[in-house]
């Protein structure tokens, strides 16, 4: 870290057409208010920026399916969002919005700087069309079939089914999404930022200059960067958004990539200009070369933010570039890709109203799993087992032991410093290198191990009481208690300062108890923090054990949505021809119990079942083998089949009748089974 006289800070601002989840949360938002946490505690001068982005057609698509109208739908969402960053204590010195004025202002005022240096080229090109709603199709407007896995419901620019990226030309039937009409090409112009005019600068501000950033970041610049960057267009034919600000540009508005980053500077500018006694002016923030920017935000934001936007300031002329973009990778959720559409999340309100108060437990296993070079996953068992066992029984149950025993044998006031032993000083010294490890970990954005080396601490301490016994010692030698007892509350006050960045609320719950009142980071290792004699508050416990039936209840909720997801996903196949009853009843569906199941050798489909079916035993060949990779688990399995069909010779074995099955929605076979058992050969009626 070079030497600046301040840091601007951004997290990605999110998209205002849903609540955020614990996602959002682990990439972003944690890691950026951990830093700025931090850098505060130093005493530095520091800026975090966030703010909702309100523009784009997701958001559109919502207003139309709801009947209202988009500012609606931003209206709403901004203000669950920021509600829920505020109860999750991410310190935005301001969280604003890109519908502001402000920023409506300073983004036309950046394209228009950028339009009369001729950083943009005018470009014309065919897009899709939709005649009957007179207007082009953005991508999201498009829908069709998969060229790569067949979806039917493919967008324009990716299919969620199998996640590949697409161009609205490369849909088979391409429909819109608004009338359902097929879509015609039709000439429109817009204007480009030509990134492959930038790609000198970039090559070397990056891959020579910023050798340092995390490697996930720095190898997917340089990949984009070594297949050569293409001019990239900055306006849309929509009607929701930011003019574009020239003549000649009816129905079009900034393509909300553009739009987007810039609301990071416009809100900076809308803290400063209502509070310029205490920031100053915003220009500092974002033109002064003795500012560190920096951006936190997710792996699929790296391309703009280390490439586009920088790109679009370098074009303006007067901004600085960021110098560091310590973005995260992905968290999944039980094993499966969160997803807003599916329902697949932990929403943050949603969490707050089934665990209140316990914020700190959710940012701890956060951070815990931070997804910091590659994805990782959150499950409910691991953030009951790292409460249980790392909060409650480390953390928490050191400072309850240390306060309530403060409490027991000194009335709660700090007892006097006596002569140390050889282990004090050992335990001293431990305790004192943990800042040191801590704070370079801080450095280089590593906010994973930097908690867990905050929490060596609690773990010193309390093998520090565990190892020195106090409430034996207490029986001969009360001054010996008394040193003992002075070196756990010391170690416990700079528990709460190390732990303030993660844990806020925890740190200012402990540091009420302790009566701390002014601290900052310089005071990390200190074994002075408190003084002999002061008073300390009433020990209460930081965390308490959650118990499975609370887990199991989550777990449950994540079954239902994917239970409901795959019901609603599944399109029945169109019913067959009408039969006779008559016809139906000559099938003679019986029951009967897998005697024995095994595959057919050099037949990779098929099981040889042997089955008991009430009258003598049959063999029935089935063509599930792909789906019971053990057949012999099978065995006492009862069994639907029909009974009735001519036998036939498959591989050389007399099949007497068929297995019956059902596909699965995602063309899994199932075997039919009774819900209880029943008699061998009774008839299905």
């Amino acid at each position: 870290m070079t030497n600046f006289k301040r840091t601007t800070v951004t997290s990605a601002l999110p998209y205002a057409n849903g609540p955020v989840h614990i996602g959002h949360l682990a990439g972003v938002y944690v890691p950026a208010d951990i830093y700025v946490r931090y850098l505060r505690l130093k005493g530095e001068e520091v800026l975090f920026i966030g703010g909702s982005d309100e523009h784009g057609v997701p958001i559109t698509i919502k207003a139309k399916k709801e009947g209202v109208t988009p500012q609606d739908i931003v209206d709403r969402y901004h203000g669950i969002i920021k509600k829920s960053f505020e109860d999750f204590g991410i310190t935005f010195d301001i969280y604003s919005r890109t519908t502001s004025r402000t920023h409506r202002e300073l983004a036309s005022e950046i394209f228009k700087t950028i339009e009369s240096k001729g950083g943009f080229i005018e470009k014309t090109n065919e897009q899709y069309y939709d005649e009957a709603a007179q207007q082009f199709l953005a991508d999201r407007y498009i829908t069709g079939k998969c060229p790569h896995c067949g979806n039917e419901n493919a967008y324009g620019d990716q299919c969620e089914s199998c996640g590949a990226s697409l161009n609205p030309t490369d849909l088979i039937n391409p429909k819109s999404a608004i009338s359902g009409n097929v879509p015609v090409m039709r000439e429109t112009k817009h204007w480009y930022l030509p990134l492959d005019q930038h790609e000198a600068w970039l090559r070397k501000w990056i891959l020579e200059d910023h050798k340092e950033w995390k490697p996930n970041v720095y190898g997917q610049c340089k990949s984009w960067l070594d297949m050569g960057l293409q001019p990239r267009a900055v306006s849309r034919d929509l009607d929701w958004g930011i003019p574009v600000p020239v003549p000649n540009a009816e129905g079009k508005v900034l393509y909300v990539w553009f739009d987007a980053p810039i609301g990071y500077i416009s809100n900076t500018k809308e803290l400063c200009d209502s509070q310029p006694e205490k920031y100053g002016k915003w220009e500092k923030w974002w033109k002064d070369e003795d500012t560190r920017l920096l951006h936190f935000i997710g792996k699929d934001n790296i391309v703009f933010h280390c490439i586009v936007f920088p790109s679009v300031l370098k074009a303006e002329g007067s901004y600085i570039l960021p110098d560091n973009v310590p973005a995260n990778e992905f968290l999944n959720l039980e094993g499966d890709k969160i997803s807003t559409s599916r329902n697949w999340a932990v929403w943050l309100h949603e969490y707050l109203e089934d665990f209140p108060g316990k914020q700190d437990v959710l940012r701890y296993v956060l951070t815990a799993n931070a997804p910091e070079t590659k994805d990782n996953d959150f499950t409910w068992k691991d953030f009951q087992a790292r409460n249980n066992n790392e909060l409650v029984a480390i953390f928490g149950n050191f400072i309850n032991r240390a306060l309530v025993l403060t409490q027991k044998y000194y009335d709660g006031k700090v007892p006097a410093l006596g002569e140390l032993t050889d282990y004090d000083k050992q335990t001293l010294e431990e305790f004192v290198n943990v800042k040191a490890e801590v704070e370079k970990l801080l450095n280089n954005f590593r906010f994973r191990d930097a908690q867990k080396e905050a929490m060596t601490l609690a773990r010193i301490g309390n093998k520090y009481l565990a190892d020195t016994e106090p409430w034996k010692v207490a029986k001969t030698d009360m001054d010996r208690v008394a040193t003992i007892m002075h070196l756990s509350l010391q170690i416990a006050a700079n528990l709460a300062i190390a732990f303030e960045p993660f844990l806020p609320f925890t740190s200012e719950k402990l540091r009420t108890m302790l009566g701390m009142k002014a601290f900052n980071w310089a005071d990390l290792g200190k074994i002075d923090l408190l003084t002999q004699g002061s008073q300390l508050g009433t020990p209460e416990l930081l965390f308490e054990k959650i118990e499975d039936e609370a887990i199991e209840a989550q777990v449950q909720k994540l079954l239902n949505t994917k239970i409901a997801n795959e019901t609603a996903s599944y399109k029945a196949t169109p019913v067959k021809e009408k039969v006779a009853f008559d016809d139906f009843m000559k099938m003679d569906i019986r029951v009967g119990t897998v005697l024995d199941c095994q595959k057919v050798p050099k037949a990779d489909k098929l099981l040889q079942f042997r089955l008991a079916d009430g009258l003598e035993e049959r063999t029935i060949l089935s063509g599930i083998a792909a789906y019971y990779s053990n057949p012999e688990e099978l065995i006492g399995t009862q069994v639907c089949f029909i009974a009735n069909f001519e036998p036939r010779k498959l591989r050389g074995v007399m099949s007497e009748g068929m297995i019956l099955s059902a596909e699965d929605a995602d063309g899994k076979l199932v075997l039919i089974k009774p819900s209880v058992k029943v008699t061998n050969g009774v008839e299905v009626k």
